[in-house]
């Protein structure tokens, strides 16, 4: 039977984005392959009574300086983002809809999206910003804000945030080694040993 890792991820989190820095190469290393879950952040928080340590203040410093320290051990540019938290009900449906639509264009689609939020520190809470950041990388937004209306797409996201729920996901990242479940991109190193 072959290895798989299930990433359960939202793109407004800055630890997801960690953790996607790191997982492609910890599958690869492992001989597994990663399977992209979109999720709705906002969805879980609101079907489990969680929300955001942002919403502590001291436990959100104390989580900046964290995932800074997480970015350079890692060796890879993470700025935490001045307009965070970011709504991501576009951009989700964005991602899981070129994940389902255009798949040869997911992996890049993505890294575009993290790269304008934890690098660059873009406002993807701006239509403009986010149309620009789009054609910056390639793509065209009419496509893509076209595929955020689609309803399989709305669907699919939906779907994805409750089978999240379902299976007991509370915050983001959550990775997914057969049945046991890792959360939070400090806990790759068990995942690694979930994948030996």
């Amino acid at each position: 039977m072959p290895k798989t890792a299930e990433f359960f991820f939202d793109v407004g989190s800055p630890a997801s984005y960690l953790a996607w820095t790191q997982l492609p190469a910890l599958c690869a290393q492992a001989g597994a392959t990663l399977v992209y879950k979109p999720m709705l952040l906002g969805g879980v928080f609101q079907a489990t009574g969680n929300s955001s340590p942002a919403m502590v203040a001291a436990k959100g410093r104390y989580m900046t300086v964290d995932l800074g320290r997480f970015a350079k051990r890692y060796g890879v540019d993470f700025k935490m983002n001045p307009h965070f938290p970011i709504n991501t009900l576009q951009l989700m449906r964005g991602v899981i809809g070129m994940q389902l639509r255009q798949p040869a264009r997911f992996e890049a689609f993505l890294g575009a999206v993290f790269t304008a939020l934890w690098v660059n520190g873009a406002n993807l809470n701006d239509p403009a910003v986010t149309a620009a950041t789009l054609v910056e990388a390639g793509f065209d937004p009419a496509e893509v804000f076209a595929l955020v209306n689609d309803a399989d797409i709305k669907a699919a996201l939906k779907a994805n945030t409750e089978e999240a729920v379902a299976r007991g996901v509370f915050g983001a990242p959550t990775v997914f080694v057969g049945d046991a479940m890792f959360f939070g991109q400090d806990r790759l190193d068990f995942v690694r040993e979930a994948l030996r």
